[in-house]
């Protein structure tokens, strides 16, 4: 080789594109002590932000039971009546469950856009800090009118539908790429450990305390957590005081970063690519499943298998904590297998994704079938458990094919998947009646069985982990040209006299 040959090589290895990032090493690698890591503070305080997403998402599937029960009341004449705080039916609690998904549709898009100007961070941060605030104003909301309560809902759906998005926008700027699945699944078992905290906590709350306790509680919550995210948390490690200067040069390194420039999206190849579409179609299906069971377990429990209040919410949240565990070893393992070189990123996305959708189908039609008591419950457990894994394909696949515009896929892909969240409720109050019939529910799992399935076959055919030609930086394209160029040099013998000149 030549020695322009050489100084070419060096030049070229000192430019990483946005995947050849297996040489980048820390000077202090990464361990156990995760503190000494500011981008995995970033990722606790993200968890402990989905805590509170969902934990002010599920509150009300459980307080919703208390909300309308019917208690036996027995006056000094020795008389039985009874009576409820709020005498909705079914279908007006399907309508009540689900409209909280009428706002939360609303700002997907946005939330990304934003994310992408702004910030993620801050994003993120408000969208869930506004939401605990007007959690601790539906009690007051729901004694007003149905319509009030319906109103604080819908407005709690829109300032929380920027999360996702919002979180993207974080991850495209403090992820590096071979980390990018463990910190992504870690951060999104704090929806599952809010979902496990949150539905036995409610039942606890409520029987002792009255329904709104309920609100209060996990409102206050998200107010403190939003001060500290404040705190500590900006949207990039640049801008980082307590991110150490190595620590920053890493980061960007490794996802090739460029520099604050003005991100254009190029809207045409956004919706002409099968890679995004197949993303879609897989968030929709986990979402339906996933909603479903969020909404309706616990009504599930207890007018079907006929569970009281208090053990329904330890029982509802059992699938979620097998959930929330099982994402740290799926996110983990995702990234073992990439950097060990075992499986290529797409392998890993596929793999994952549709091995665990398989997996949910066979299970969601055995509860179908079954409806005992502790099977039920079992099958729902490792359904819903093993999503973990699906999350570990198509949830961090954004970062994969478009890094520079994940926030605003995500925004555009939880669009879709959050129809699931508005139409799973309503249907389900349409098909299961007030006895909570068993074949009427045998139904709604067939339904979502089904959902599974199709996700399954679409994202195997279509699904990619590739960075996609579309999302290329110029500085990539070029890095891509000169490393051809290269490679043609060092095969061949020929040196391009042009470059030996600009050189």
């Amino acid at each position: 080789m030549t020695d322009l040959e050489s100084t070419k090589v060096e030049k070229h290895n000192g430019h990483q594109p946005h995947h050849n990032n297996n040489e980048l090493v820390e000077s202090e690698p990464l361990t156990w002590r995760f503190w000494r890591k500011q981008r995995y503070i970033v990722v606790l305080l993200a968890f402990f932000g989905f805590f509170n997403v969902y934990s002010l998402r599920v509150n009300l599937s459980v307080a919703i039971v208390a909300m309308t029960e019917n208690r036996t009341v027995v006056d000094a004449d020795g008389n039985i009546s009874y009576e409820q705080d709020f005498p909705w039916d079914p279908k007006q609690k399907g309508l009540i469950l689900s409209s909280f998904f009428y706002g939360y549709i609303m700002t997907q898009f946005l939330g990304g856009y934003i994310g992408t100007k702004v910030g993620g961070n801050l994003v993120f941060g408000l969208g869930i800090g506004t939401t605990a605030i007007l959690t601790l104003l539906t009690p007051l909301a729901a004694n007003h009118s149905l319509g009030m309560f319906l109103a604080v809902r819908i407005i709690e759906g829109v300032f929380e539908g920027v999360t996702f998005p919002g979180i993207h926008a974080v991850w495209a700027r403090w992820s590096p790429p071979l980390e990018r699945s463990r910190m992504a699944s870690i951060a999104f078992a704090g929806n599952y450990a809010g979902t496990v905290i949150a539905m036995p906590s409610s039942g606890m709350l409520a029987a002792r305390y009255g329904w709104a306790s309920v609100f209060y509680v996990f409102g206050a919550i998200g107010v403190v957590w939003l001060i500290l995210w404040l705190l500590f948390v900006r949207a990039g490690p640049e801008l980082d005081r307590f991110c150490s200067k190595e620590e920053c040069e890493y980061i960007q390194k490794s996802i090739g970063y460029v520099g604050a420039k003005k991100i254009k999206h190029p809207w045409k190849a956004f919706f002409t690519s099968m890679p995004f579409y197949a993303i879609i179609a897989s968030h929709f299906s986990e979402n339906w499943g996933f909603y479903t069971l969020l909404t309706q377990l616990p009504s599930f429990l207890k007018d079907t298998l006929n569970f009281d209040l208090g053990k329904t919410g330890f029982l509802s949240a059992l699938p979620y904590l097998a959930m929330g565990i099982l994402l740290a070893i799926s996110g983990y393992l995702a990234d073992w297998l990439q950097v060990k070189g075992i499986w290529t990123t797409t392998q890993v996305r596929r793999n994952f994704n549709c091995g665990a959708f398989l997996a949910q189908t066979v299970f969601m039609m055995l509860t179908a079938y079954i409806m005992d008591p502790t099977w039920s419950v079992v099958f729902i457990t490792i359904a819903v458990g093993l999503g973990a894994f699906a999350w570990s394909g198509f949830a961090v696949n954004h970062l994969d094919i478009a890094p520079q515009h994940a926030s605003v896929l995500m925004g555009i892909g939880n669009t879709f998947a959050t129809i699931p969240g508005i139409v799973s409720p309503l249907l389900t109050g349409y098909i299961v009646g007030d006895s909570g019939d068993r074949y009427e529910w045998r139904l709604v799992f067939f339904i979502s069985a089904g959902i599974y399935l199709v996700g399954c076959v679409i994202y195997w055919f279509y699904a990619s982990g590739e960075l996609q030609e579309w999302a290329k930086t110029p500085e990539q394209k070029a890095s891509e040209a000169e490393q051809k160029q290269l490679q043609l040099t060092q095969t061949t013998g020929f040196v391009n006299t042009a470059a030996e000149l600009k050189d």
